[in-house]
């Protein structure tokens, strides 16, 4: 009896995903060949996937309750996806390289989505992109509700001018990462203090930092540096994107799971510094912390303990380890200043050899992985081609070797006839010891040639 309530329990649980599943699909649309000709009067978020892709099927589940969730908040954003494959042309005018690509179109422009593939950033990247390029603050109301729901945004503050068309061209180029909002300078909040106007400000961390066209640079350079929060939580993605930005990243490698001092010290002195030494170093540095250090030896091609800490250049791949123990705060600033002086040495780089260095170690890490994983599969797929070059190899050798000892038995043989021609001649002419001249005995074609006469 419980038996057959659990089997009915099960299969009513099956019932309803299915459904579910059936339901999200409902709100995601298949697009064709006419979507190229239709598409300009709406807002589309699209998938570009190819069914034989594993990320694509990954992402499939995900994108479904995308679309779900972006039609129950009545946003005007449409979710559809295309197989790639079969619209190869359509896929190629809108920059698809790799599959999955997600893109948000908007009239003539078409917007790559980078971020992580979750259905919360996804959303929001649509919702961002979707809406004005530059989202006007009309009170201090709304300034303080912007404040609360973005962790980093930027504003701009003052009427026309050039500074405000530079601005534009900036978000116009990073909206896909962040937010861009103008404002009078009554909106803003009494603890700003503004040197001039116009300005562009941005609010992270619970502070604010102004644009300085003579110590900051390009506009949309300091933008892209400024749109992390000082101190992350670091993956790989957010490393590869950190790369954009020109810093050195400073990571303490733990374990979170271990709570041990040596683990939970590094973290709080990394914090520590990217807390209370943010003018100092925000210009050239960002901080963080990794869970784990599978993905840092891959980078390095190297084993860190763990705990420690590693400041990556991720422009060009060079690293920094440890030339002191750090025990507090002022030992990471002490470390830190001896990397921008140069006392402490790079490693690694993009040099010629650090290349085919990351070649033979990708190559090594992926058939380790394979025989790892499955080593039937690893045997056939290296031990097979391995098999048939040493037959090819030994046949070409065999082969060589027969034809030399042919070769050198010929030559052998004919050396022989050409050294025992001349002692046939010499015998022929040496006369005959005390004898009288005896005439040259005829050979046979001079018997023949005197018949004929």
């Amino acid at each position: 009896m419980a038996a057959g309530t659990l089997g009915a329990g099960l299969r009513l649980c099956a019932t309803v995903f299915l459904l579910d599943m059936a339901f999200s699909k409902g709100f995601v649309q298949d697009l064709d060949e006419s979507f190229k000709d239709n598409r300009k009067d709406d807002i589309w978020l699209v998938d570009f996937y190819a069914p034989w892709c594993g990320h694509c099927k990954k992402l499939e589940p995900i994108w479904n309750e995308v679309g779900l969730e972006m039609k129950s908040i009545g946003s005007p954003v449409k979710v559809g996806k295309m197989d790639a494959t079969s619209y190869s042309s359509i896929a190629s005018e809108f920059g698809v390289r790799g599959y999955p690509t997600i893109k948000l179109l908007k009239g003539d422009l078409a917007y790559n989505y980078r971020g992580p593939r979750t259905k919360d950033d996804i959303i929001e990247f649509a919702h961002r992109v979707s809406g004005a390029l530059i989202r006007p603050l009309p009170s201090q109301q709304m300034f303080e509700h912007v404040q609360k729901r973005h962790r980093v945004f930027f504003v701009y503050i003052g009427g026309e001018s050039p500074l405000k068309e530079k601005y534009i061209d900036a978000a116009s180029e990073l909206i896909v990462y962040t937010y861009f909002f103008s404002a009078s300078e009554e909106v803003v909040p009494e603890y700003v203090t503004l040197k001039e106007m116009p300005a562009v400000l941005v609010f992270k961390d619970e502070t604010y930092f102004i644009y300085d066209e003579y110590e900051d640079g390009d506009l949309s350079s300091w933008i892209n540096r400024e749109r992390f929060q000082n101190y992350l939580t670091v993956d790989g993605f957010l490393l590869y994107e950190l790369g954009d930005t020109g810093k050195l990243v400073a990571i303490a490698v733990i374990d979170e799971k271990n709570t041990s001092i040596e683990h939970t010290r590094l973290k709080s002195i990394i914090q520590e510094v990217a807390r209370d030494y943010r003018d100092q170093f925000h210009r050239d540095f960002q901080f963080g912390h990794m869970d784990g250090n599978d993905y840092i030896n891959t980078l390095l091609m190297d084993e860190l303990k763990v705990p420690t800490v590693v400041v990556l250049n991720t422009s060009n791949q060079q690293y920094f380890l440890l030339d002191r123990q750090i025990k507090s705060a002022e030992d990471m600033v002490q470390f830190i200043n001896n990397i921008l002086d140069g006392t402490v040495e790079a490693q690694g780089g993009d040099s010629i050899l650090q290349r085919l260095k990351r070649i033979v170690f990708d190559a090594k890490s992926t058939i380790v992985s394979i025989f790892k994983s499955s080593p039937l599969m690893g045997c056939f797929l290296f031990g097979l081609p391995l098999g048939v070059v040493s037959i090819m190899c030994y046949g070409i050798y065999t082969a060589d070797t027969d034809g030399g000892y042919i070769e050198e038995r010929y030559e052998v043989s004919k050396s022989e006839i050409e050294s025992q021609e001349p002692t046939e001649e010499s015998k022929e002419q040496e006369p005959r010891s005390g004898d009288a001249l005896v005439p040259t005995v005829q050979g046979p074609k001079d018997v023949l040639e005197k018949k004929k006469d």
